[in-house]
């Protein structure tokens, strides 16, 4: 009589369902925030290394809380706006404290001012380059047209 396993054979759940359930519990492997934010796992290690983000370990694989993936988002929003990673880090840092909300944007604010004071500055540079190279273009054009 051939022997029968103890308990049915069930084939191992594929990396996308694991990804799912540890998702569902709030907690993410580095490859899950990279795939969900298009992001190399490097720059994640730099943005932890950076002290945004801090992971517990389970041996050598890297396990991001609920927290670590907002504050990912928080940072990602702020490059996009052109913040540096310190101006990130200080807003993002506001935001974990239990200090009063009215102080943090206020922060906030004048952070966001300084920044588009500074991208004003360059928008104006810019416009100034255009005239200055409109200007070249009459001229070379106006040379063409002498039979230059």
């Amino acid at each position: 009589m051939a022997e029968r396993p103890l308990a049915p054979s069930h084939p191992a759940p594929s990396p996308a369902r694991r990804a799912a359930a540890t998702a569902a519990a709030g907690v993410y492997e580095i490859g899950d925030l990279a795939r969900e934010f298009d992001l190399t796992t490097r720059a994640i290690r730099f943005y932890e290394d950076c002290g945004l983000l801090q992971p517990r370990r389970e041996g050598r694989k890297r396990l991001y809380s609920a927290r670590d993936r907002t504050r990912l988002k928080l940072t990602l929003r702020g490059k996009r706006l052109g913040l540096t990673l310190a101006e990130v880090k200080d807003l993002v840092d506001m935001y974990d404290s239990p200090r009063d909300t009215a102080a943090q944007l206020e922060k906030f604010l004048v952070v966001l001012a300084a920044h588009r004071a500074e991208l004003e500055e360059r928008l104006s540079d810019l416009h100034a380059t255009l005239d200055e190279v409109r200007q070249h273009e009459r001229e070379a054009r106006r040379l063409l047209a002498r039979g230059a």
